[in-house]
């Protein structure tokens, strides 16, 4: 019987708008290399450095603003980034609350340390606090390991210590689901912009929780 339930972030709980966040870059700071490391998995060169946590969030800022218009700012850098994330829907916040009444919830994200603090007031003003509504969150660059790496997974399971076929990863990628399925945590592929809680009760369904 399935305990706790893993969620992604982005694509899964918090909407995305990729092109948004392209295009305040390239419109706002004139940073036209946006293209080179944002696309549909958002983790290539200097973002996923940022994401695996091998780069600091000043390391990025200073990067960028070293491709960017004079005049540009560190502040403006943060910004643009936060155009990626768009939302969360209101069927979710309420999809969260009714799960955390029966089942110990997690989060597991690609993430990184500009993103987060918009992401996380996004949780606040829905009324579910990260911290109030997950037990804990997985992030990768405070982890130092990206999805779909073996070594994530298996760092998670080991700290919600549960028996595999307790618990339940839900992400947007197929690839970072093939890899938890390998690594030995269960996962399930949730297309964004479905019903995500037909997904979710679908598999708890048919496992009898």
């Amino acid at each position: 019987m399935i305990k706790a339930l893993i969620f992604d972030m982005g694509g899964v709980l918090v909407d995305l708008d990729i092109e948004d966040c392209k295009k305040t870059f390239k419109e706002k700071l004139g940073y036209h290399d946006i293209d080179q490391i944002i696309d549909a998995c958002h983790q290539k060169g200097i973002y996923g450095d940022l994401e695996e946590g091998t780069l600091s969030a000043e390391e990025f800022r200073a990067i960028v603003l070293a491709g960017s218009r004079p005049g540009a700012t560190e502040a403006e850098v943060d910004e643009a980034m936060s155009h990626i994330l768009a939302g969360i829907e209101p069927s979710k916040v309420q999809l969260l609350k009714d799960l955390s009444d029966k089942y110990d919830l997690y989060m597991l994200s690609n993430n990184n340390a500009i993103c987060l603090p918009f992401s996380s007031k996004m949780f606040d003003d829905a009324g579910i606090p990260l911290k109030d509504i997950f037990i804990k969150c997985f992030f990768s660059f405070e982890m130092k390991a990206l999805k779909p790496s073996k070594s994530f997974y298996e760092a998670v399971m080991r700290e919600i210590g549960l028996p595999a076929e307790q618990m339940l990863f839900i992400d947007d990628s197929q690839k970072n689901v093939d890899g938890s399925i390998e690594a030995g945590l269960p996962a399930v592929y949730y297309e964004p912009g479905t019903d995500l809680s037909a997904v979710i009760y679908d598999v708890l369904n048919r496992e009898g929780c």
